[in-house]
């Protein structure tokens, strides 16, 4: 057994800590959660469904103790409040498309013969959560899996690490029973060998690729399906006809919010030669209008970045690109609690090519660097030139260009005028390095059970 502990990036505190699960432990609340499966998945899809609702509602009724917890965990200044817009969004999304999306498919029904295609749950799932957006990635798995009829086992992020204990105690007030989805804190050892044990039947896992071929790793030999949202890179491109306004403001915000500590961040853009001047000069603006401070200060639009290594890794982006003859264009004089620890400016930087890290590597912070392009060639090129596949978002007035250019795009999601948003009607996915699978939509439904054929015979031919 060992201590896990949240420190706070506010102050560098120990905000939370919690004692592991050795391993006979751990097994003994997984063999629980096993046998409680098959009785929560022969409850009426309809009763399933309006639990998970009750959960949803009992976590939105926790707000006030759930939001300064975040900006204490994590950072994110409480100005924003909590992140149940999204999961009431997805929630709700995910429960009205239930029953089609695991309705059977069926190919006979008559007097002679029965042939159909049932959807059934996995068994149990395991979903490993990541703390930037704690809630609602955590919620893209227990939400869909738990209506499927899985059972669910939730370990959450260190840095966030009292989350999956509000969520499961929000569903099992609501009257989830506690095997049913249960909370667990684990090491890395302990959870290494119950995956490399073949104790779960899907795992789930958002965060880093390390993080990401340690469990395809652990899981080798075992069959057991993964879902995996790892690294991203994603760019912006704004082309010579779009709203500059519009692409400013929601790129910017892309990049930059929640300390661009964000799945699908916009972390490079590429503009329009003709449009790059402008762009730079409005990016910088909307940069150094943003607040730096701590999270619990109302005024506050950019807190500290949760770990002190996090804006390490940044600022030795930054500082190589710089060295290598990149510009950082937003004045620091206008960030003073930039302290060289969590708290972290935000920034720009031009004169930038794709030898460079930060043009090539995750950032996962609140720095971003722009690129003129002279054609829609080369900025695909430039886009595709990365290890990673999630989104793009593409800025133009010409729907039909920007079909052609997404039709080229190596990514999961393609957004047209928007950026940094998951629709839960939409399959959330991505390519190469950013890893496999699919969460939310039908396919997600798909993802969280298998396929199970009858063929019923009735009588002989």
């Amino acid at each position: 057994m060992s201590v896990l502990k949240c420190i706070s990036p506010v102050d560098g505190s120990v905000f939370a800590e919690r004692d592991t699960l050795d391993k006979a432990a751990a097994e003994a609340v997984v063999a629980k959660v096993r046998a409680a499966q098959p009785a929560w998945a022969a409850r009426p899809l309809a009763e399933r469904i309006e639990l998970v609702k009750a959960g949803i509602k009992r976590l939105n009724e926790m707000t006030e103790e759930v939001v300064p917890e975040l900006a204490k965990m994590m950072g994110r200044p409480i100005r924003y409040g909590g992140e149940f817009g999204g999961v009431n969004e997805r929630t709700a999304y995910m429960a009205e498309i239930a029953e089609r999306a695991l309705s059977p498919i069926v190919i006979e029904e008559s007097d002679k013969a029965t042939r159909k295609i049932e959807r059934v749950p996995h068994g149990v799932v395991f979903v490993i959560a990541p703390w930037n957006y704690p809630y609602m990635t955590a919620i893209n798995t227990i939400v869909p899996a738990l209506i499927a009829g899985n059972t669910v086992i939730i370990k959450h992020s260190t840095q966030t690490l009292l989350v999956g204990e509000r969520i499961a105690r929000a569903f099992q007030e609501a009257g989830v029973p506690e095997d049913v989805f249960t909370n667990v804190f684990l090491d890395h050892p302990v959870s290494e060998a119950l995956i490399s044990s073949g104790a779960f039947d899907f795992i789930n896992f958002t965060g880093s690729v390390g993080g990401g071929k340690a469990i395809e790793k652990a899981a080798a030999g075992t069959f057991t399906g993964t879902g995996l949202e790892l690294g991203g890179k994603d760019p912006g491109y704004v082309m010579e006809d779009c709203d500059l306004d519009w692409a400013v403001d929601t790129l910017m915000d892309g990049a930059l919010f929640n300390a661009g500590q964000c799945c699908c961040g916009i972390e490079r853009i590429y503009v329009a030669r003709s449009l790059y001047d402008a762009f730079v000069e409005k990016a910088k603006a909307w940069a150094e209008n943003l607040k730096l401070g701590n999270p619990l200060d109302p005024e506050t639009t950019i807190g500290p970045m949760a770990n002190v290594r996090f804006a390490k890794e940044v600022r030795e982006q930054t500082s190589e690109a710089i060295a290598d003859g990149a510009k950082a264009i937003v004045d620091p004089a206008r960030f003073p609690e930039d302290d060289g620890g969590a708290y972290l400016m935000p920034q720009i930087l031009v004169d930038v090519n794709h030898d460079m890290r930060v043009m090539r590597d995750e950032s996962f912070g609140p720095v971003v660097g722009i690129m003129p392009v002279d054609s829609d060639e080369e900025a695909i090129r430039l886009m595709n030139d990365c290890q990673y596949g999630l989104t793009v978002s593409l800025w133009t007035n010409d729907p039909e260009r920007a079909e052609r250019i997404a039709d080229a795009m190596q990514t999961g999601t393609v957004f047209l005028n928007r950026a940094d948003y998951l629709d839960p009607a939409l399959c959330w996915t991505g390519c190469k390095d950013t890893g496999r699978g699919g969460s939310l939509s039908e396919i997600g439904y798909h993802n969280l059970t298998r396929p199970k054929s009858y063929y019923m015979r009735k009588k002989k031919a």
